[in-house]
């Protein structure tokens, strides 16, 4: 009864007229210029496409027997512990994704109707999003879904409406809370993480509001995610002396943010000079085997963080975020990226799997 009453309230609160309706649709990572040419190149065979499909369809989120795992509650603490429906629900959202890229690519309709399945199951289920991780899991989780809603919303007929209104109605009252009013204190890829599901959630629901403020505070607002925050000067990250995983999660998310901005026409990819992209080369040359200056990192507010040295830690380790920064700075803007270009050419051999990453950046943002 509860969720029919949130419903109306949605509907009333939220009409089309209101909040406008000059968003590109769908403009997330993908619009549909960029799908029609991720289509174009996959049917084509060529490399690196033609491998990069082929992961995708032997990939058990690729699967039609694939079956969501909803939780009523899920409850996540420090380190993962508990992770009661944490996993699952990030899981379930790279599942929801890998079949709208099977829809839109096969044009199958059974894709589309596992999409709707997953949706409805967490849509009839959440209740809430509880304990200290909880803006972690909304913000790795949330694009990957919302990233899937606007493909099928845009490109699939027949998503029934009431499910459609369940759908957004879980997005609006149960995620939106939880990342609304961002973690400025905490590491960086808190808000990074934040920052690109809410842009995703203005999009989706057409909200020009929660679009825009998500686009200030991740270009320069008062938080360790931000792009001005989040780098020194000379591209040294936030995390650099944590690991480089947690780096390159953080270049994943900023960069999703800066993608999602520029389908929209804001451009945060130049914020602070382009700071963002020498974040990538920074690290790029470090994870390749080089010197590269160092210093303590001080935060924002003052706050010195980790150590007085680069971290070691998970250097081997490639995790799929970079193919997106190297479309923008290296395709459109005819900028080099020498050391990115290295891992990325190491990275499509050796890829990590990590679920707070989006999958197959190779497929749908490679380039020449």
């Amino acid at each position: 009864m509860q969720k029919i009453f949130v419903f109306v309230v949605l509907s009333v609160v939220l009409p089309s007229v209101l909040w406008g309706q000059d968003f590109v649709h769908p403009g997330m990572l993908h619009t549909n210029a960029d799908l029609k040419m991720m289509k174009e190149r996959i049917l084509s065979g060529k490399e690196p496409w033609r491998t990069a499909w082929h992961q995708l369809k032997s990939s058990q989120l690729a699967s039609l027997d694939y079956h969501p795992h909803p939780y009523r509650v899920v409850s996540n603490g420090p380190y993962n512990r508990p992770d009661i429906g944490g996993s699952d629900f990030v899981r379930d959202g790279s599942a929801a994704y890998t079949m709208a890229l099977l829809w839109y690519v096969e044009q199958k309709r059974e894709y589309a109707e596992k999409v709707i399945e997953i949706f409805d199951a967490w849509s009839i289920t959440l209740d809430s999003i509880v304990n200290h991780n909880r803006q972690l899991k909304v913000g790795t989780a949330g694009i990957k879904y919302l990233n899937a809603a606007e493909i099928l919303k845009y490109t699939y007929t027949e998503w029934p409406e009431e499910k459609l209104r369940n759908f957004e109605n879980m997005v609006y009252n149960i995620w939106y809370p939880v990342i609304k009013d961002w973690t400025p204190r905490y590491n960086g890829n808190w808000d990074a993480a934040n920052a690109q599901t809410l842009m995703c959630i203005g999009i989706f629901l057409d909200r020009r509001d929660i679009f825009d403020n998500a686009c200030r505070q991740i270009k320069d607002g008062p938080t360790n995610g931000s792009i001005k925050n989040y780098f020194d000067e000379n591209g040294q990250c936030q995390e650099s002396g944590r690991d480089q995983q947690h780096v390159q999660m953080g270049l994943c998310f900023l960069a999703c943010a800066a993608e999602i901005a520029w389908n929209q026409g804001v451009d945060l990819y130049s914020t602070q000079n382009n700071r963002l992209y020498r974040g990538f080369e920074y690290t790029a040359k470090y994870m390749c085997g080089e010197v590269v200056p160092y210093k303590q990192f001080v935060t924002w507010y003052g706050r010195p963080v980790f150590g007085d040295t680069i971290s070691s830690k998970q250097r081997e380790k490639i995790f799929p975020a970079w193919e997106r920064a190297y479309h923008h700075y290296h395709e459109r803007k005819k900028m080099e990226m020498p050391y990115t270009r290295k891992i990325i050419k190491l990275g499509r051999k050796t890829l990590n799997k990590n679920q707070s990453f989006m999958p197959w950046s190779t497929l749908t943002c490679a380039g020449k």
